[in-house]
């Protein structure tokens, strides 16, 4: 067993172990939507085992970042649709990966009407890039009124089954980064005293009700879930995230999710990979800095399921193949892995 050997997770067949990790590109057109440039992107690097695509909000108020897609109106669908036909065609498979941002947002990159939420009117430490004004300042969010928080879940519902109708294998609710569902996770940026906030099993109430409104679409065989306790990304902090982690992969445990895609964080107070392993050993997928021999090595070990890599597919679209046949690896261009166009996106050329 190998990277190159196939692989079944859940509903989701993969022919390899070789993952394409969720990465924010900033091609996204008006309306939030994929453009032709983006099916070609995908098309391109469908000789993954699996592509998890980059975050996508599931509503206008889970938009944070400028040029980011959107799964949330029949427009969007259409849209995407080009994007799954594409990768299908070339043999690969492909799942949403369900993003919203919470507090991490600039009202400049969200459209009129939306609003920046969050579990609790905390505010995060940073900036972030728009492209009205460069670098601004993050909201300060509006705390999600109780009776709000289930229409939020309808939105990851609705969002699921615009997925499915748009072709995607299945979903992947990113629950990381310091995103909505990090954030009511979080005893830093959840200070709520209701039934979503205080203990562990309420801070995770939020995301196990999505988890359960996502699997109620399309079946838990085909969702997945992104993690990476302890992660500071965007101003995140948990007093206690191992205990934290601990509830909600038991409590996930139940529900015989596809997979588990874990970062690593060797800076970390958790050993995010054992605790991965711990509570989902057979449908483990790796990340964060793997090379190519040392995420052979761990799937060989039965240590991992796959790995995932995001850097060494932006310049490699063919990146299986280069494995492969042990071709050298391109270098990807910093300067142009936000930037709009083309350039830096679609023009890297295969072996």
């Amino acid at each position: 067993m190998d990277l190159f050997s196939p692989l079944e997770l859940g509903e989701l067949q993969l022919a390899n172990r070789i993952v394409m990790a969720p990465m924010t590109r900033s091609r996204a057109g008006e309306g939030a939507m994929p453009t032709e440039l983006a099916v070609e992107y995908y098309r391109q690097r469908a000789g993954a085992g699996l592509i998890v695509t980059e975050g996508i909000a599931p509503s206008a108020d889970g938009l944070g970042y400028c040029r980011t897609p959107g799964l949330y109106n029949q427009n969007q669908v259409h849209a995407w649709r080009a994007v799954t036909d594409a990768v299908h065609e070339e043999g690969g498979s492909i799942v949403a990966q369900l993003m919203h941002v919470g507090r991490v947002s600039n009202a400049l990159n969200k459209p009129e009407g939306s609003q920046t939420v969050a579990p609790s009117a905390v505010r995060a430490r940073g900036e972030i890039y728009t492209d009205a004004a460069g670098m601004q300042p993050l909201d300060e969010p509006r705390a999600l009124e109780l009776g709000e928080i289930a229409d939020v879940v309808e939105d990851y519902k609705l969002a699921t089954e615009n997925a499915i109708a748009a072709g995607f294998d299945g979903v992947e609710l990113h629950c990381t980064s310091g995103y909505l569902p990090a954030q009511f996770l979080s005893t830093g940026s959840n200070r709520r005293t209701d039934a979503y906030g205080g203990d562990a099993a309420r801070r995770a109430r939020f995301v196990l009700e999505v988890l359960e409104a996502m699997r109620g679409v399309c079946g838990a065989r085909r969702v997945g879930m992104r993690i990476c306790p302890d992660n500071p990304f965007n101003d995140l902090a948990d007093d206690n995230p191992q205990e934290t982690f601990e509830y909600l992969l038991g409590a996930v445990g139940g529900m015989e999710l596809a997979y588990l895609h874990v970062i690593r964080f060797p800076t970390g107070r958790v050993d995010n990979i054992a605790l991965g392993r711990r509570f989902c050993p057979d449908r483990l997928i790796g990340n964060e800095s793997y090379d190519f021999a040392e995420a052979n090595a761990a799937v060989a070990a039965g240590a991992l399921s796959a790995a995932s890599f995001g850097r060494p597919f932006i310049a490699n679209p063919d990146l299986v193949r280069r494995w492969r046949e042990d071709l050298p690896l391109a270098e990807f261009d910093l300067a142009t892995l936000y930037t709009p166009g083309a350039k830096g996106y679609t023009d890297y050329p295969p072996a």
